[in-house]
């Protein structure tokens, strides 16, 4: 493209992709963000090794859609690069394991490391990191996921297109700044937690195609301000709970490719308004769903989850299993901004 021919002169704060800004504690001009989206820097050897961790004043980072390569810069931790705030890595060619040098960097807010092929385990404390946008999907990761993933503060969360294993942890309900997070297109397997009614401000929650089963939890209830919530193709079960069908803000419920059985009035309701897609499901009056043997085969396994009394505790209620509402949430239910975190399953740049 070009870029670094115009880099010319001995002030590289007006060279395309730089921007220089005041120290906060020296009260000098120096180079606080490098921003190579999509400029499709390539190169044998093109690696950041030498550069990223000599700008010592650096806050912002972007280099999404180039051919970096080898591995991420050691010394880019807290008491070299102080001011490191933002990085993304995303849409490169890099591989291997996880980024470990990012864990130093600890004012991080803002880390995207999607479209690569890094492979293995996330270390746990990745999610113990103040940040607010963590996305690391469309990679290779293959793990279950971290017993501390609850304990991230991310608002932004987006682990989908990697091959993580196991259940969702129960911790899960203590992220409780979490407004979106995609899980989709993993191995996941197990029920969900109870404790995912916990996330009372998520307005995103995607585990589609995924090994899931059990019945939907009856603390769906509590999330009142859900917009989007995808459970299609797995293998979940049983009627869906009419209260979930009773969300305030719903806009899309998929429950498509799984083995429901029953659909009461409210979610008809949903039906009819295209909210709520049951096709391929166990509904025996409703048209699209799967054939009776492959029900009855799905079914002549007895089937159960660890602790089913929990999927009936309704962690917003009065007495968790009684049916009266706390209304101190009843707030305006005017529908949110647009989903941020599908942009992410796009390898190109985002606009945050």
């Amino acid at each position: 493209m070009g870029i670094t021919k115009k880099w010319v002169g001995n002030d590289v704060c007006n060279y395309p992709g730089f921007k220089c800004a005041t120290v906060p504690d020296q009260k000098v001009t120096a180079l606080a963000a490098a921003d190579f989206n999509g400029y499709s820097f390539g190169g044998p050897d093109l690696q950041l090794t030498g550069f990223l961790d000599r700008l010592l004043d650096l806050s912002i980072f972007h280099a999404n859609s180039n051919n970096f390569t080898g591995p991420v810069p050691k010394s880019i931790g807290t008491s070299r690069v102080r001011y490191l705030f933002e990085v993304d890595f995303s849409n490169n060619k890099y591989s291997g394991g996880f980024p470990m040098s990012v864990l130093q960097a600890t004012n991080l807010t803002f880390l995207d490391i999607r479209f690569n092929s890094f492979s293995g385990s996330v270390p746990a404390e990745v999610f113990t990191l103040d940040l607010d946008v963590l996305f690391i999907n469309n990679n290779k990761f293959s793990q279950q996921l971290p017993g501390n993933l609850g304990s991230t503060p991310v608002l932004y969360l987006t682990l989908a297109n990697n091959k993580f294993s196991g259940p969702i942890p129960r911790s899960i309900g203590n992220a409780r700044n979490l407004l979106e997070v995609l899980f989709l297109n993993n191995e996941l397997e197990g029920c969900l937690p109870y404790e995912i009614g916990k996330l009372d401000k998520t307005v995103v929650f995607d585990v589609g195609s995924n090994k899931l089963t059990g019945p939907i939890p009856h603390s769906f209830a509590c999330l009142k301000k859900m917009e989007i919530l995808n459970l299609a193709v797995n293998k979940f079960y049983g009627p869906v709970p009419e209260m979930v069908c009773d969300l305030p803000r719903l806009a899309n419920l998929s429950l498509s490719y799984n083995y429901f059985t029953q659909v009461g009035p409210e979610c008809r309701k949903l039906i009819k308004k295209r909210i709520l897609d049951v096709r391929m499901n166990c509904i025996l009056d409703l048209p699209g769903q799967r054939s009776a043997a492959d029900c009855a085969k799905f079914f002549s396994i007895k089937r159960t989850c660890p602790n089913e009394r929990s999927l009936s505790y309704i962690p917003c209620r009065k007495g968790g299993y009684s049916s009266s509402l706390e209304t101190s949430d009843q707030q305006s239910m005017a529908p949110a901004a647009a989903p941020i975190t599908y942009n992410a399953l796009k390898p190109h740049k985002l606009r945050l």
